[in-house]
């Protein structure tokens, strides 16, 4: 077994000792070397933006004082989710090494696959409504304007 998903395994199993969250875990990698490892804490945090992959990359971004992770690599037991996959692009990482699918996540109840859908535009989840468009288009050109550093 890669000895980096084993310690990703290890996180979530302690997740579900905990009972933090569900079974998910992750770990970053940089350098050949684990710097963060995480397990979902939705449950425990009440936060359901504190899954394994978010909670690694936050982690190793405090260690390694930068947002741009692009040297790293991120170990999940489980294939990332919407949010997290969105999050793993945002921090530059470049390669992901996964355990169980989104369908094996779906198949014990998480929905994955349903967001999956929702982003093909195939499932109704939620109706985005845009207004106020003028005066937030103000705060994007103030932020260009002052040349705001672009991540």
């Amino acid at each position: 077994m890669n000895s980096y998903l084993k310690q990703a395994l290890i996180e979530a199993k302690e997740g579900i000792q905990k009972q933090e969250g569900g079974p998910f875990g992750a770990v970053i990698v940089y350098n050949n070397k684990i710097i963060a490892a995480a397990h979902n804490e939705v449950l425990v945090n009440h936060d359901p933006t504190a899954h394994a992959e978010i909670n690694a990359i936050r982690k190793a971004s405090a260690i390694l004082k930068t947002h741009d992770l692009k040297d790293c690599v991120i170990y999940s037991t489980c294939e990332p989710c919407p949010m997290c996959l969105a999050a793993i692009i945002w921090a530059n990482i470049k390669t992901v090494y996964y355990g169980c699918s989104k369908k094996d996540a779906s198949l014990i109840g998480f929905r994955d696959e349903d967001i999956y859908e929702y982003l093909k535009g195939h499932k109704k989840m939620v109706d985005l409504k845009q207004i106020d468009y003028e005066e937030c288009l103000k705060v994007m050109q103030e932020y260009q304007n002052k040349q705001g550093k672009i991540y």
